[in-house]
Order: structure tokens, then sequence, then C-alpha cells
């Protein structure tokens, strides 16, 4: 359930408001709403928090060693150290590379000096080298002195020195494009530089790995500056007002707005008057930023590491849908992993953090209860539909096919099941029959939705529009099977027991689109609801159109079921013949392990992207949930 909160306004004496943030901070009971608070140690703190987490995520790259304590100041000191010798670590990465490609430019010319070209050139005698084709080096004119260096098949490299001969500018001229730059070092300067640098930054990583000892103390660090900044958020971003004009009677008061749990507001109070605070307490209303805290068994409570994964929190003045979640979400992973030997592995996977915590004492973490129920529940599905490892039903010993439901079983997939009302031959397959149990499922849900509006709205007659939409599903559920699955088994002149079954569908979905239009937007007068309805008439045309849709999108749990089915049988089909034979039976195993073990990774996938949607979307539409809440958040130490 959703916990009842009371919205409460507390002021205090401007002077006196850091001390009432502690006494409520040890409190630990009232979600304070203020989001945004600006000061210079606000900016200061987040700077720490910057240089502590950017330390952590350097150490985080170093080998994991036997931790060591650091008080909070001997953690900032550390932090600000590793902080800098990364970046000097950056800084000779950078000049080492600068160095590398200006060696691997120079290396085929061997060793140059700079410094001693520039001695010759202030003695008179001025040397370039270039590097041209071998045609252009045999067309220069002889009176040009050059020395070979190296040649190949492409090039020649030589030095030019300059005589002040006849047409030498010229040839100069001609070369220029390819003269060799100088460097601004020698050669054997820069390769003593990049061993420096690599010395130092080897200095540099030891060092770091060396701090790893300190990275719990780092997090600790973490944790008290970021409940500092949350303390200096609350204090410069309350409220103050002076309640004197008079700057010689001036009295400045400090407040804020907050929300508390129902059962902690006598704490509150208690709390108040010791401190002699003001408090004015009143009922949230759908106006307010309310925030949600929801309170469950510890059953249901196994689907919250989903709904934390998602981020999704319902608002204050909407459901908790937790346990139909839960429970949805069970037989969807069921259908969609469709397999009870992928159910046995997932099974298999969970126990062993479980047994470790019970062997150690420690609490059990719910995600693997939840992975473990996810097992079973595909267990259970793999049960009735024997479907196990990908394997056809001939390879499946009979006790398996016994503990199966035949009108879902895959030892039935051929057989045309009868109906009372069918004549001879005429029938509904293996597979329209899990279609039905699909689309079915998509009636209990959405129906679910809209009983849960009829019960909130129990004391309006605006329930008739509730009413409405469940008539509309139950009818247009019979259209869905008769469109989709098959027309001659659910035609619309179908007549069972004397009761016209199409005609009855047809007229559900007649009234109950009557009563959505009239009363679904009441808020008190009729009028009013129906002239609304009539703005909207699109939409609420179209909201037929959904209906249809929403149902018809539950065949998707089918489909992906299916398309995971075939493939494991494709992977059993590739490596079977395999197995037969000895020498490759290293790779039939190989290709078993990573064709399920990557059809598994694609049923996870599917799970969240069409499981996940039933619940969060579909099912949700229908209870117009927007998940529009955020989390309770009290402030405490």
């Amino acid at each position: 359930m959703i916990v009842p909160m009371k919205k409460i306004s507390l002021i205090t004496m401007g002077d006196k408001k850091t001390k009432t943030l502690k006494t409520l901070r040890k409190l630990g009971i009232v979600h304070i709403e203020i989001s945004e608070g600006a000061s210079e140690k606000i900016d200061q703190l987040r700077e720490q928090t910057v240089s502590l987490e950017n330390a952590l995520f350097t150490l985080g790259k170093a080998k994991k060693v036997t931790q060591k304590e650091a008080d909070f100041a001997e953690s900032l000191k550390l932090a600000t150290q590793i902080c800098a010798l990364t970046e000097e670590k950056k800084k000779c990465q950078t000049t080492l590379i600068s160095l590398n490609v200006e060696l691997e430019r120079l290396k085929e010319w061997g060793d140059i000096d700079p410094d001693g070209i520039h001695e010759l050139t202030a003695k008179g005698v001025e040397i370039c080298f270039f590097e041209t084709s071998k045609e252009e080096y045999r067309l220069l004119p002889e009176t040009v002195k050059t020395v070979k260096l190296d040649a190949n098949k492409g090039s020649v490299k030589f030095l030019l020195l300059k005589s002040g001969g006849g047409g030498e500018e010229q040839v100069l001229s001609a070369l220029r494009p390819f003269q060799l730059a100088l460097p601004q070092s020698s050669t054997i300067q820069m390769r003593k530089k990049a061993e420096e640098l690599n010395h130092r930054m080897d200095e540099i990583n030891a060092t770091i790995a060396s701090c790893a000892v300190y990275s719990e103390s780092l997090k600790s660090a973490i944790k008290i500056l970021q409940k500092e900044i949350e303390f200096e958020t609350y204090s410069s971003g309350m409220s103050t007002e002076n309640l004197s004009s008079d700057a010689e009677k001036c009295v400045p008061i400090a407040y804020f707005v907050g929300y508390v749990e129902e059962e902690n507001l006598d704490k509150l109070k208690k709390k108040a008057q010791e401190n002699a605070w003001g408090l004015f307490v009143e009922d949230p209303c759908e106006e307010d930023n309310v925030p949600t805290k929801l309170k469950n068994n510890k059953f249901v409570s196994l689907v919250y590491p989903i709904t934390d994964f998602l981020g999704t929190v319902p608002g204050y003045f909407e459901y908790d849908i937790s346990g139909w979640f839960l429970a949805f979400i069970l037989i969807f992973f069921g259908i969609i992993f469709g397999d009870g030997g992928y159910g046995l592995f997932i099974c298999a996977i969970a126990a062993i953090p479980i047994l470790k915590a019970l062997f150690t004492k420690k609490p059990i973490s719910p995600t693997f209860l939840l992975v473990g129920l996810f097992g079973l529940s595909t267990i259970v599905w793999g049960l009735l539909t024997c479907t196990w490892f990908g394997l056809s039903p001939e390879h499946l010993p009979q006790w398996l096919k016994s503990l199966s439901i035949p009108v879902i079983s895959n030892v039935y997939a051929d057989k045309i099941w009868s109906l009372p009302w069918t004549p001879e031959g005429v029938g509904l397959t293996t597979a329209q029959n899990l279609q039905i149990f699909c689309f079915t499922l998509a009636l209990i849900q959405l129906t679910v939705a809209h009983l849960k509006g009829v019960a909130r709205n129990r004391h309006s007659i605006k329930m008739l529009g509730d009413f409405g939409s469940v008539f509309q599903l139950v009818g247009i559920y019979y259209l869905v099977l008769s469109l989709v699955v098959n027309p001659e088994v659910f035609s619309f002149g179908l007549v069972i027991g004397g009761v016209p079954v199409g005609t009855v569908a047809i007229a559900l979905i007649g009234v109950g689109f009557l009563l959505s239009f009239v009363f679904s937007n009441y808020e008190g007068n009729l009028f009013k609801s129906i002239l609304a309805s009539c703005k909207n008439i699109v939409s609420v045309l179209l909201g037929v159109v959904n209906v249809f849709s929403d149902i018809v999108s539950y065949i998707r749990l089918w489909a992906v079921g299916l398309a995971g089915a075939a493939i494991s049988a494709t992977v059993n089909e590739l490596a079977g013949p395999l197995l037969g034979n000895f020498m490759f039976m290293i790779l039939a195993i190989f290709l078993l392990v990573f064709g399920h073990g990557l059809n598994m990774v694609l049923n996870v996938l599917s799970v969240i992207v069409h499981g996940i949607r039933l619940n969060t979307l579909e099912f949700s539409s229908h209870l117009d949930m927007s998940w529009s809440g955020h989390k309770f958040n009290p402030f405490e130490e």
C-alpha cells in the first residue's frame, strides 16, 4: 500500500535553523521539500566530492588489496594527491605521444642534432635535408652539391650543401616542399626524455596503486560530504521572513514545507513542542508534490528490485500495484522463457547465493529470491506445455508428458481440439489455445485495472464509467477471439444454450461505450461529464480501438515464447549430429552452450521489452497511472 502522508509547514527562529535541522536530521522522519540551495560552502563541498569521486574512480582501476582506515581530513588530502598525480600522468602521456610521433617521423633519417646543424650554419656551412624521387634526384645539376643518405625503391634521402653555385636557388626553390623540417631537439634527447616520462608514469602508477588500501575511506568521506551538502542545501534553501519592517524590532524566522508519515506525526508534534517550533499540519491535495512510500509484505516487496531498476514510482494519489505487478510479471516471465530446462538453470543460479547467505547467516538479497521465483515460474510453464531444453516430445519421458495440460502441451501440437458447439473437423489448434490463454490474461489484468477504479469511485456514480470499461473489455475480448484466433469457432452468429454470444458481445461493447461516454468524466455534474466527452469525442472513439489493440498486444507473449522455442530447437538440431562423433563433441558442446546461452539473453531482453511493458503501459494506462511519483526520502543521519 501507499503509506498515508501529512503535509507539514514548520517554522523556527532564523538564528536557530541550523539547530532545528540537526534535530530533525536526528529524528529522521521528515521529508523536506527543498530541492535547491546555494552558498559558497555548498560549492566547496561539491568540489571536494568531485575530487574524492575522481580519486575513487582512479583507484577503481588499481588492484584490490586489504583496506586501511584514514580519517576525513586524510581522505581529502589523499584525494587531492591522487587527482594531481592523475593530471600529471595525463600530461606525461600527451608529451610522450608527441615525442613518439616525432621519433617515428625521423626514424629513417638516423640521429639528427638540430643544435649541431645550427652551429654549422653560424660558421657559414648551410645544410638542408631533402627526400625526393629517384628521377628528380638524378636530374639535379652537377653544380648542386649533395650527399646521398639513403635510398629505397621509390625515393632518395639526401643532404644538400649550399655553395652559392649557379642555379642553386632555383633548385632549392623547387625542392622546398620536400625539405625535412628539423626537430626542436635531437633524437637522442627525445629518446632520453621518453624514457624519463615512462619512468615517471611507472612511479605514478605505483603511487596510485599503493593508495588503493584507502578506497573504502574515500567512499566514507564521500558519504559524509553528501550528507553535509544535503544539510547545507536545506539550510540555505529554507525560506526566511521578517515579522516586522522595523529594523530595530526585526525578528527573522525560517520555515519549510515537508511531509511526514501519518503514523509518525505524533513524534514530530512532541519534538515541535520541546523546541518551540511552529507546526501547521494538513492533508495533502493533488496539487502538492507528495512523496510516495510503499509498504508491503515481504513477498510482494520482492518486486522492488524491478521497480527500482526501472525507476518507476507511483504518484501518491495513484495505485500501489506492486502485488499485481509481481503476480503478472512472474506469469509473463514463465511464458516468454517458456522452457522448464531454462527454469532449472535459473533456479540453480539463484540457489548459489541464497544457500551461501543461509550458511553464513546473512540476509538473503531480495534480488536472488526474485530470480528464484522467475525460475520456478518458468519450470511450471515448462511442465504445463511439456517444453524442456528445446527437445521434441518424443525424446522426453512419459511421466513428464503426463504432467502437461493437453490443450496447450507440445505433445499434442498437431491435434485439433473440437468444442461442443463446433461441427466435426472444426476446432482449435494448440497454438490457438495458447493465444486464447494470452488474451484471457489480458482480459483478467485489464479488468482488474477497471475494478480498482470501481472500488475507488464506489461512492460516486462515476463508477458506472468503470463498469462500462469492463463491459467493453469483455465484448472486445470476444471480438479479438473471432478476428484473431478462429472466426469459425468464435463466430458472431454463435449461440450457446440459447444465448447469442456474438450479439451479446456487440451489445456489451455498445452499452460499455455509452456508460463510459456518460460517466467517465463525472465530477458532480452529469451534463458537464457528457459535455467533456463530446469535446474529446475523437479520443473517446479511439479509446475503443485502444482497448482492442491492448488486448491484441498480449499475443506478444505467445509470439516471443514461440520464437525462443524455435531458436532452442534449431540449436539442438545443429548440435545433435555432432554429438555422435567424438571428434566433434567439443564443438557440439560449445554450440549448445553458446546457442542456449544466447537464447536466454534474448529472453531476458524480451522480458524487459515486452513483459514489463504490459505492466507499465497497457495495465497502467487502464489504471490512469503515469508513474509520476518520487520516493519518500526522510532527512536523516
